[in-house]
């Protein structure tokens, strides 16, 4: 029996996978890279194959919102990536949390939703899922297989975010997704942090990942894109509620993020080995509390992530030490003026260092730290003593 491109890749390391996974060069005459194939309008060869039903086309392209070869050629690689059966494009991470919710809650339904979630799906929670009455109840990051108590007769969906944001709460995803399954919830997780190339949740149990793709696959901080990706049995509830929202991302934005992939697993790298090393220089640091990166085996999360996740990303957050708490705002501000190589901004996943302060007053059980305001890093590919000597003015303009 012959052996296929597609089975070499199936135990293939990460690194092979992604340089081929999307790729069909002999149906793009032999070009490496798929074709942007930009258009809104899509011709049909006859009144007849034109007026066939929606689930039955005629032709597998009938309108730029349901997909282009160079859309679909990204769905492929995430899917494979995944281990899913099918993946949606939407234009921002947040849509891609938001858009799942719609697609699996409706009036009188309940959720549960990790307390340590990205701050502006609690938001969205709050407001408007609320206004649809749906009703919503946070959970701690490390409840566990106790998740089951707070499962409600209503409760059909649970949503996870591991590492939590900001402050980098680790979950036993597999003992949740466990206990969620015995009261037929769907269970969605945000792995925006590992990316597939560290975690893949189904393979943990879940059942729709959400990834901001705005991060580490396009990695140079120019495209904004969110993949939302589901097991067999969800695929068609999220391919419907996205077919009726009119979902989707330009042909360009695909592709840059399809040549982002590639490099995804080097940088990777880079970022977890640099960001190790600058969690454990600020470790040794007297005006540092608390330094949260579970990668760290004085964090609590720590021996879950060393258990379920093959490394890292370059993102984590460390407590700068004050006793006054009326000047936590002062004293952050005065840290991140300091800095020079460091961008003050909120995104993350990109080449460059960034940091910003966390505000966490939302929260109803994981609460800020008392000890000090939360300073979260974003590592970039920089080199690692640039970076310490950029860490160094920041504590300078506080005193440190």
């Amino acid at each position: 029996m012959s052996v296929g491109k597609k089975d070499i890749l199936e135990t293939a390391g990460i690194n092979t996978r992604l340089g081929h996974l999307g790729l069909d060069p002999f149906a793009n005459n032999g070009f490496v890279n798929p074709p942007i194939v930009r258009g809104s309008t899509v011709l049909f060869p006859s009144a007849g194959d034109m007026s066939r039903p929606a689930g039955e086309p005629s032709q597998k392209y009938t309108y730029g919102t349901h997909g282009s070869p160079t859309t679909d050629a990204l769905c492929e690689a995430i899917n494979e990536l995944e281990g899913a059966a099918g993946t949606v494009l939407v234009p921002s991470g947040l849509v891609a949390i938001t858009l799942p919710l719609l697609a699996y809650l409706s009036a009188g339904d309940h959720a549960l939703i990790v307390d340590s979630v990205y701050n502006p799906t609690r938001v969205f929670c709050d407001n408007i899922l609320k206004k649809f009455g749906i009703s919503v109840d946070y959970y701690d990051p490390e409840i566990g297989a106790g998740i089951a108590a707070l499962i409600k007769p209503n409760t059909k969906l649970v949503h996870l975010e591991a590492p939590g944001s900001h402050t980098m709460e680790m979950q036993d995803v597999r003992a949740i997704a466990d206990a969620a399954h015995l009261h037929g919830c769907v269970v969605m997780m945000d792995n925006t942090w590992a990316t597939p190339v560290f975690f893949r949740p189904m393979d943990y149990g879940v059942d729709v990942v959400i990834h901001a793709a705005t991060k580490y696959p396009s990695g140079h901080s120019d495209v904004l894109m969110g993949f939302v990706s589901a097991n067999e049995t969800h695929w068609p509830a999220l391919h419907q509620a996205n077919w009726q929202f009119g979902m989707c991302v330009t042909s360009d934005d695909a592709y840059q993020i399809l040549r982002g992939l590639r490099t995804m697993a080097l940088r990777l790298e880079r970022h977890q080995e640099t960001a190790l090393k600058i969690a454990q220089w600020l470790e040794g640091r007297d005006d540092v509390a608390a330094v949260l990166h579970p990668g760290l085996p004085s964090f609590p999360g720590h021996a879950i992530w060393k258990r379920d996740f093959k490394g890292a990303s370059g993102v984590f957050s460390f407590v700068l030490k004050e006793s006054q708490e009326q000047r936590f705002k002062a004293r952050a501000h005065a840290f991140l003026d300091g800095l020079k190589l460091f961008g003050l901004g909120y995104s993350w996943g990109g080449y460059e260092c960034l940091a910003v302060q966390s505000f966490l007053g939302d929260r109803t059980i994981r609460k800020a730290p008392k000890e000090g305001p939360v300073i979260r890093l974003q590592i970039g590919l920089e080199d690692v003593e640039d970076i310490i000597a950029d860490l160094e003015r920041g504590f300078a303009a506080i005193g440190g």
